[in-house]
């Protein structure tokens, strides 16, 4: 069929992912290609302290977002969206949305980015033994019990924010289980939450009488395959308000962002990882085996299908490129000159491979938001140099390339040099690789390991849970997730890779020994509140 046709016969799929700073909507056709797209920008708010979005934000933009693909689909078809084949709802992982006995939002969205869960995530990791980050949801609302926030007696259910949107859309309180992994660990012979850490929490909070058991308010997993619920009537008319939306569409279990980001870049078979680098960075390698203990810079969670995956997560990586870019972007302006900011990256993602290996001795941090990996709860964006260093342009720009991967780098030479993981390919995706070959060859460097991109991932994490409803609704030969993306979906394809260069990788070392003694700088600049 024509795209137009598959659109009108209701065959197309549906992926909507609630990244950081933009909700997008990717329509694929039965073969997997994307056919049409929408997109809403928002941003967080720092609101009493704590990172967060308001409700009617999420809904407007997921309303604007879904408006803005028809738009698109009306403009290049002539046609209207009616019924869907399957839908997929992805969101940024972890966090904390807890709710009460009237379904109302007890709290403000708590997102991944707030740090204020140290003294819950560590009293966790030691109690069950196991590493539970900051930005994990069960973090957060052991740091509110701590905190003694009212709340807590009156939640009846908490989830994430995919697992709150497919709530709203099919009456179902599910959540896939690479996201529910992100909430609390998972025992990979159940694929289910770790019932060991769930009757330890419980004995935990026992003296606080709760009226609920952990268990009770933790959304159902489901694994990648499964249907997770169809889209009710209510659902239909507050995704699509113009009301041309039929219910009854098929849901695929919602999924976090790292989740797809795997399914993006075909990664979820063992001995493959991917690298998504955008206003955070993560890196996901799926192991053939648990790590010989645990470590704080590294989580463990899952594939969709509820492989085991080691996870470096880094809260930073391109808002401060960002934010010179738009000084670059306001100087050109001032002097008259015709500006675009995509041309003003290439420029200068393309000058920074004509610095010094090492940056010339110059060093940044990217750290807009505190960085648990660098043990930093609060974040100042630095720039450091001494009079003797080689201070230029494309020293400048390389710098803070690297800066935008060294703590990916720190997480992952644990697993590379200190367990001795074994990876056959890694896939990169996001802002960061948009300019052809400039973050890849950084990349490169930083990882010592070949680094690959597709051509598709730059379609992201709604295409990535798009592939996941697909899998749902066409894979009559009922295959394995990962051999439906390496045969159905990618085809053998595996991209574009590089391979380090040793002046790189050695320039990169010399880097980050500096960057690490530096960050006792940084340390100091959030001490002193500036």
């Amino acid at each position: 069929m024509t795209p137009k046709e598959t659109i009108q016969n209701g065959r197309a799929i549906l992926g909507i992912e609630l990244g950081s700073t933009r909700i997008k909507a990717v329509l694929i056709d039965a073969d997997n290609n994307p056919i049409a797209q929408g997109s809403h920008t928002w941003e967080n708010q720092l609101v009493d302290g704590l990172w967060t979005y308001s409700v009617d934000a999420i809904w407007t933009g997921l309303q604007d977002c879904y408006a803005d693909l028809r738009k698109n689909v009306k403009a290049t078809y002539g046609t209207e969206i009616e019924s869907l084949a399957a839908i997929g709802i992805s969101a940024m992982m972890h966090g904390y949305m807890p709710f009460g006995g009237n379904d109302e939002l007890l709290v403000p969205f708590r997102t991944w980015r707030n740090t204020n869960t140290g003294a819950a995530a560590a009293e966790l990791s030691e109690l069950f033994e196991y590493n539970i980050p900051l930005r994990w949801s069960i973090s957060h609302i052991y740091q509110a019990i701590l905190n003694d926030e009212p709340h807590v007696k009156d939640i009846t259910f908490f989830t994430t924010l995919a697992g709150y949107i497919h709530w709203q859309l099919t009456g179902e309180q599910v959540l896939g289980i690479g996201d529910a992994s992100g909430m609390l660990p998972i025992d990979l012979e159940t694929k289910d939450y770790s019932q060991q850490m769930i009757d330890k929490f419980d004995a935990l909070v026992a003296h606080k009488g709760y009226p609920w058991k952990l268990r009770q308010i933790l959304p159902k997993i489901q694994l990648a395959g499964e249907c997770a619920g169809r889209l009710t009537e209510e659902g239909a008319r507050r995704l699509d308000v113009s009301h041309h939306l039929h219910a009854g569409i098929p849901f695929c279990p919602p999924e976090g962002d790292a989740g797809t980001g795997m399914v993006a870049t075909n990664a979820v078979k063992q001995r493959t990882g991917n690298v998504s680098a955008g206003t955070s960075s993560f890196s996901m390698i799926v192991l053939e085996k648990d790590l010989s203990r645990p470590y704080e810079m590294i989580d463990m969670v899952t594939t969709p299908d509820g492989s085991l995956v080691a996870m470096v997560h880094c809260n930073n990586c391109t808002s401060d490129i960002n934010a010179w870019v738009s000084v670059f972007r306001e100087y050109g302006e001032m002097i008259g000159a015709k500006v675009d900011v995509g041309e003003i990256y290439d420029k200068l993602f393309k000058k920074a491979l004509e610095g010094d290996a090492d940056c010339g001795g110059l060093i940044a941090y990217n750290y807009v938001s505190g960085e648990p990996v660098a043990g930093l709860a609060d974040g100042r964006p630095l720039f450091v140099r001494s009079a003797t260093d080689k201070f230029n342009l494309a020293n400048f720009m390389r710098t803070n390339l690297y800066a935008s991967v060294c703590v990916l780098k720190i997480g992952n030479d644990i697993l590379f040099h200190d367990e001795n993981v074994q990876v056959d390919r890694i896939t990169a995706h996001g802002g960061l690789f948009k300019t052809p070959l400039v973050g890849q060859r950084i990349l490169a460097a930083a990882l010592g390991s070949p680094i690959s991109v597709m051509q598709t991932a730059g379609e992201g994490g709604a295409w990535g849970i798009a592939l996941l409803a697909g899998y749902m609704a066409n894979n009559p030969d009922r295959l394995t997730l990962a051999d439906y993306l390496e045969k159905v979906v990618f085809a053998g394809n595996t991209g574009t890779s590089i391979t380090p260069d040793p002046a790189d990788v050695e320039g990169f070392e010399k880097y980050i020994a500096d960057y690490k003694r530096g960050l006792a700088i940084e340390k100091c600049a959030v001490d002193n509140k500036k």
